[in-house]
């Protein structure tokens, strides 16, 4: 498992919380529905974007060593009133630098609980890197605006994360609907067309019996998902369709739509 430099993550936090920031002050109506989160409202959305932010700050600030309830994380709430657009990006700013500002003084070595079974800081400035890229896209599809391409390195690294996620969801909770997605002698290709030789982004995935296996590398494979990495990456996570201009299927759909079925935080 390789990460990115820590620093590098913090700066990605600010820069995504920034994008964000961006919808909610564009004018968008804040009741509008998530197309790929139907569940929430786009000011649903930022709220539980920020309260997450502040949540995993208490995390990494208080070096916690088991969960914290999110009604003990201060300003979680985020502001009283609704439909304050100016209020929201106030508050969206403030979780970015409590988040920040933790994960700096912590480094990515310093113990802190979590989910994953990686009790270190870095896993939190990476998870929530990531969490931040793919809401964004949401928020932005939310608000019929243009989602913006991700830095390469983030965006791989994201693919990354995601598929290091669903293999510990596959042996980590039995029930979950990833726990199902198993295709055996089947396997995905992931394919980056707009990426340098040397990123290599370009990933193999099998799904035997036991779980997922994963690798970096061109090879044929029974379905390929093509396209710029942006692209990629969020159809991939189900935030664009597969029919999407900018992404291109060969070979097995159905085995992609499994994944799309499937492949859950739980």
């Amino acid at each position: 498992m390789t990460f990115l430099p820590h620093d590098r993550y913090c700066d990605e936090i600010l820069h995504q919380v920034d994008r964000l920031r961006t919808v909610v002050t564009s004018g968008a109506d804040l009741a509008a529905t998530v197309p790929t989160c139907p569940e929430w409202s786009l000011e649903d959305l930022v709220r539980h974007v920020g309260g997450a932010l502040r949540w995993t700050g208490l995390i990494v600030g208080t070096r916690a060593e088991e969960n914290v309830p999110m009604d003990r994380v201060p300003g979680a709430e985020g502001p009283a009133a609704t439909g304050d657009a100016a209020a929201l990006d106030a508050w969206l700013a403030e979780s970015g630098e409590v988040l920040v500002g933790a994960l700096r003084e912590a480094g990515p070595d310093t113990r802190v609980w979590s989910w994953s079974g990686d009790d270190r800081a870095g896993f939190w400035a990476r998870r929530m890197t990531h969490e931040l890229v793919v809401h964004g896209a949401d928020a932005a599809l939310a608000a019929g605006l243009s989602v913006q391409p991700v830095a390469p390195e983030v965006a791989a690294d994201a693919i990354d994360e995601w598929l290091d996620i669903v293999r510990f969801v596959q042996r980590a909770l039995p029930g979950a609907p990833a726990k199902e997605l198993r295709a055996p002698g089947s396997s995905i290709h992931l394919h980056a067309t707009d990426t340098p030789a040397e990123l290599n982004a370009e990933w193999f995935v099998e799904l035997p019996e036991e779980g997922i296996v994963w690798r970096r590398g061109h090879e044929k494979a029974s379905v390929a998902l093509r396209g710029p990495l942006t692209d990629v990456l969020l159809g991939f996570y189900g935030r664009l369709p597969l029919d999407d201009p900018g992404l291109e299927v060969i070979g097995d759909r159905k085995l992609l739509e499994l994944w799309l079925e499937r492949a859950t935080f739980g």
